[in-house]
């Protein structure tokens, strides 16, 4: 009962600050500045370690898929055919998501937590800004704008890590082209667009709200940091049930 109270308390809590947060900015010059840069800390530093990692992916799901699932009865087309449908329906959007959670949500929170402890946020509240809106919406924006562009380039890097099982000789580059053009249907597509984005939302708020809350010293931002990437990675992960049944 106790777990169910702090659960409806911290709901209730956050529903406040995403209340203060989506409010009109004070000043769009300096929010634009803020939105473009949370942009490239959040976004375009991650491009690296999307494309590395969907890159072996990509491969890793081809390699397998053909290795298992191969028979006289199966088409040779079904291996670049399957990892197209799991890359665009899965991992890029969900599991790449909750990859970027560690990453980003970490970031996130620790930063927040730190300007709570050394009360800079309280300073700004003393000025008369919304520092919630001010500190959490620039983030928030950023994400969900640069996650698309994160999600089609994870998508190329496993199709190039496909192809590139093909100089181990376990497929051909004929066969895989034959496969990620089989029924294409660019609904799926959009489909992982439209998760990545809801994802995002869900990343960026609930890291942002995990260190804007704390209370204490440096142990707690560390706690906070810790906290934020497993509340958003199960809530990320209870998004792609309904998600998933939602829109496919």
């Amino acid at each position: 009962m106790l777990t169910l109270k702090n659960s409806l308390t911290h709901l209730g809590r956050y529903v406040q600050l995403m209340g203060r947060v989506v409010a009109q900015p004070d000043r769009m010059r300096m929010f634009y500045k803020q939105y473009v840069t949370e942009m490239f800390q959040l976004g375009y530093n991650s491009i690296g370690i999307v494309l590395i990692i969907s890159f072996f992916i990509g491969a890793v799901i081809c390699l397998q898929i053909k290795l298992n699932i191969q028979s006289p009865w199966m088409p040779r087309m079904v291996t670049g055919y399957t990892t197209r449908e799991i890359m665009l329906l899965e991992f890029s959007s969900s599991i790449m998501c909750l990859i970027l959670a560690g990453k980003v949500g970490s970031n996130i929170a620790s930063e927040l937590g730190t300007m709570r402890i050394t009360q800079q946020i309280d300073a700004l509240d003393i000025m008369g800004v919304n520092s919630a809106n001010y500190l959490i919406l620039p983030k928030i924006m950023g994400l969900m704008t640069i996650m698309p562009i994160l999600v089609t380039f994870s998508v190329a890097a496993g199709i190039l890590g496909a192809y590139a099982t093909s100089f181990m000789g376990t497929t051909t580059v004929s066969e895989l082209t034959e496969g990620f053009r089989y029924q294409f249907n660019q609904w799926f597509f959009w489909c992982g667009i439209i998760k990545a984005v809801v994802y995002a939302f869900i990343i960026t708020s609930v890291s942002a709200y995990k260190g804007y809350t704390v209370e204490g010293g440096s142990v707690e931002v560390g706690k906070a940091s810790t906290d934020a990437v497993v509340t958003s990675s199960i809530l990320v992960l209870f998004a792609d049930i309904f998600l998933t049944q939602l829109l496919t």
